[in-house]
């Protein structure tokens, strides 16, 4: 019984690390049009981190395109319908949906936290380690499938899997492919 309104993409990029090389090239590949028929970027870049939270992209940010807001109003009301706790992170482009919002396609996602710090709020918040990294094998040799949190994986792919439908199946994401996008 599901019929999305729009198609769904599912891509994996490389090299995010030497500069989000696979999203770039994607995205610079697309001519106008190839770019309007992107109703919306979903990123999920780290969501298992073992001392991680449930962050989200903060789509109300003014680098934010239009619609990014929305996309972030569906992680907010999942979690809160789950009274899971969640804050905002930086809608800055330092992961893969940076090209998108570049051109203009309207992004958002999740993220459980990198190298920096837990701090005790947080902690408080989420459960882990204040003073300790997210991920204290971030880009490095240890990092692997054996260091992640499972709880928080389910988690937030459950948040994904929610968003991802959500917006597969709103016909007000359609975009006019006749439109120019504005970067």
């Amino acid at each position: 019984g599901f019929e999305p309104h729009s198609t769904l993409r599912f891509a994996l990029w490389g090299a995010e690390e030497a500069g989000l090389l696979g999203s770039q090239h994607y995205v610079d590949q697309l001519d106008a049009d190839g770019i309007l028929q992107h109703a919306a970027n979903l990123n999920f870049d780290m969501i298992a981190s073992p001392n991680g939270g449930r962050f989200i992209y903060d789509g109300d940010m003014a680098t934010a395109p239009d619609g990014s807001a929305e996309i972030e109003d569906l992680f907010i009301g999942f979690f809160e319908a789950e009274g899971a706790d969640w804050a905002s992170t930086a809608f800055d482009g330092r992961s893969d949906y940076g090209p998108f919002i570049g051109v203009g396609v309207p992004a958002g996602g999740l993220f459980s936290g990198a190298e920096q710090s837990m701090s005790q709020d947080q902690a408080e918040s989420w459960g882990g380690d204040a003073g300790q990294p997210f991920d204290a094998c971030y880009h490095d040799a240890c990092d692997s499938i054996d260091n992640i949190d499972p709880v928080l994986f389910i988690d937030m792919a459950r948040a994904a899997a929610h968003v991802t439908e959500a917006v597969a199946l709103d016909p007000d994401l359609a975009r006019d492919p006749r439109e120019t996008p504005d970067p």
